[in-house]
């Protein structure tokens, strides 16, 4: 298979699973509209496209240096997960009665911070980069025979994971046009709960793995 398209579904495969930051974009557009939450998706897929380039050229190196340090790359994002879920609760019970609907910290600012923020959300999880590093050692000659190839490989992988992370701006801006505020808040509840659980699992999967 060329490596474009090699990227196109590495792309897909680390950004359809339903996730925190999904889940986060979603909120998003729920929250502020398309404008801001395709700057959300466009965050994630940006860091989609770091990783890709990183695993293209060093991706099993990078997975080494990163191996003795997993434990504690974990805790911190179990950390900050379930910190974003508590606070986007918190600034909700807060701000229910503004009619302009609640914010919370991956809302606020500009457009430009909140790509800011996605990205750095999005490039806290270092087992992205060995998903992409597993994925180019497993494939016969690596990404390909030249830097082309693997160029190619990345271009894939950003478009792909762009394209999805801009699908759920949509869905999250077309809830906030077609759905009442009682069902927004409704939403931005579970979309937090679900955060703050994800944090909770890593946390507990952390500390039911054998020493």
């Amino acid at each position: 298979m060329p490596p474009f398209w090699d990227g196109v579904l590495a792309g897909y495969g680390i950004a359809i699973p339903v996730g925190a930051i999904a889940i986060l974009i979603i909120d998003v557009g729920l929250r502020r509209g398309f404008r801001y939450s395709a700057m959300a998706g466009a965050g994630a897929a940006g860091a989609d496209l770091i990783y890709a380039a990183l695993a293209a050229a060093a991706g099993e190196s990078i997975a080494a240096v990163l191996a003795p340090h997993a434990v504690a790359l974990r805790a911190f994002s179990a950390a900050v997960l379930m910190l974003i879920g508590s606070h986007g609760l918190w600034m909700l019970s807060r701000r229910r009665s503004n009619a302009a609907g609640p914010e919370s910290v991956q809302t606020a600012g500009s457009p430009a911070s909140v790509f800011a923020r996605f990205l750095g959300l999005t490039l806290m999880n270092p087992m992205t980069v060995a998903y992409f590093g597993a994925l180019i050692l497993g494939r016969p000659g690596g990404v390909g025979s030249g830097g082309l190839a693997a160029a190619a490989f990345v271009a894939g992988a950003a478009a792909a994971s762009l394209s999805w992370q801009l699908m759920l701006a949509v869905v999250g801006a077309v809830g906030r046009k077609k759905l009442s505020p009682r069902f927004q808040t409704v939403a931005v509840i579970a979309g937090n709960g679900l955060v703050i659980a994800f944090g909770i699992r890593i946390a507990l999967q952390l500390l039911n793995s054998p020493r």
